[in-house]
């Protein structure tokens, strides 16, 4: 395993004050302050996805991410206020810059056309994410992964392949759920080979480690480099059925109207007693029992951990069980890849150019999928 010895030195400048605290703290001068950090790292070779560095402020992280990572370490990037983020990625398609951005937990279609700088600090560190990934080759790769639909030992065995990105100061301006989030997000997406690299981060945040499911630990705080792949804790759900003014919370993510139609069926999800996704049923006019999904919002500091899908199912379950047959309709990239390759799930239509109102004139608040590229999936269970 290689072994990486660094000495950083720094001048001591002598002044009035610096001879001050030298005197009252008994603190040595000398003409130049050092500091030697000497690590292990695993060999390039080795079969790892996401690898963590971690200890506490002035422990070294970085200092040993720039000696030895220093080409693949993501350098922050200025962001221009006059363009929507969606338009800062160069010439990746716009297909594969929303399917990274889902990728990183930034699902919230409505955010994707806002400029950086108006973005809460969440949102604003999936970005920083999602800009680091596509430095990885992300179209060509995913390409490659999802497309043969290789299974999770082929790609494993691609790894040694994948470029490798280094992210210093992962997490450091989000709170901890939204850490939580984005690195199970992360972790889902590289084992599944969405995102096709590797990834180590770095940070001073020990809470991320089991969420990011690391392969490798390196604690700068004493030095010890640990191989063992972390399991992440559960997430225990509860679904409630509830009014509809709990919408409230989650309509300005949606991105058709902010309105719920009359006669919806409402329900939400809450994590730990925090509300989490709201979902809410629909008839399908004129079918008998044939009811249809018309709202499923996740609110995004919970999105990437599978939580919404999650709960649709369950959903779905409970109206199977009811007697009802249940579809979801919807042009979101991430939603119809679930579906596609679930079980659960069957496709029943496909519509390239999306649906006509002209059987739906008469409801003054119905939103047609007209001009939209949409798939349509039953719930089929197991």
């Amino acid at each position: 395993m290689p072994s990486v010895d660094v000495v950083v030195e720094c001048p001591v400048f002598d002044s009035f004050r610096v001879q001050q605290v030298a005197g009252m703290f008994d603190v040595p001068l000398e003409e130049k302050a050092s500091e030697r950090f000497s690590v292990e790292l695993p060999e390039e070779d080795e079969s790892w996805q996401v690898g963590l560095i971690v200890g506490p402020s002035g422990s070294g992280k970085s200092t040993v991410a720039k000696e030895f990572f220093a080409d693949e370490l993501y350098r922050n990037v200025e962001w221009p206020k006059d363009r929507a983020v969606i338009d800062c990625f160069g010439e990746l398609p716009v297909r594969q810059v929303t399917e990274l951005f889902t990728a990183v937990g930034f699902g919230s279609s409505p955010a994707w056309v806002k400029p950086y700088h108006v973005l809460s600090c969440g949102e604003q560190f999936r970005c920083d994410l999602a800009k680091a990934l596509a430095n990885a080759d992300f179209g060509m790769r995913n390409a490659e992964c999802v497309d043969t639909k290789l299974d999770n030992s082929a790609i494993r065995n691609l790894q040694s392949e994948f470029p490798l990105v280094v992210f210093d100061e992962y997490t450091s301006v989000v709170d901890r759920q939204v850490a939580k989030a984005c690195s199970m997000a992360i972790a889902k997406g590289i084992r599944r080979g969405n995102i096709p690299c590797r990834f180590i981060a770095v940070t001073c945040h020990y809470d991320v480690a089991e969420w990011l499911e690391a392969d490798w630990v390196l604690d700068m705080a004493t030095g010890t480099l640990q191989r063992r792949r972390l399991r992440r804790p559960p997430i225990e759900l509860e679904i409630h059925r509830c009014r509809m003014a709990c919408w409230k919370l989650f309509a300005r993510h949606h991105y058709l109207t902010g309105t719920l139609g009359t006669g919806s069926r409402c329900y939400l999800a809450t994590w730990k007693g925090e509300p989490v996704t709201f979902c809410a049923t629909l008839p399908v006019i004129p079918k008998k029992n044939h009811r249809r999904f018309s709202r499923i919002v996740t609110l995004p500091d919970y999105q990437g951990m599978g939580i919404g899908m999650r709960v649709v199912a369950a959903v779905a379950s409970l109206h199977r069980s009811e007697g009802h047959r249940i579809n979801v309709t919807s042009s979101h990239p991430a939603l119809i890849r679930h579906c596609r390759h679930s079980t659960l799930w069957r496709t029943v239509n496909v519509k390239k150019m999306g649906s006509s109102t002209k059987n739906v004139a008469r409801l003054s608040a119905y939103r047609s999928s007209k001009g939209r590229a949409v798939v349509s999936f039953e719930y089929i269970g197991t």
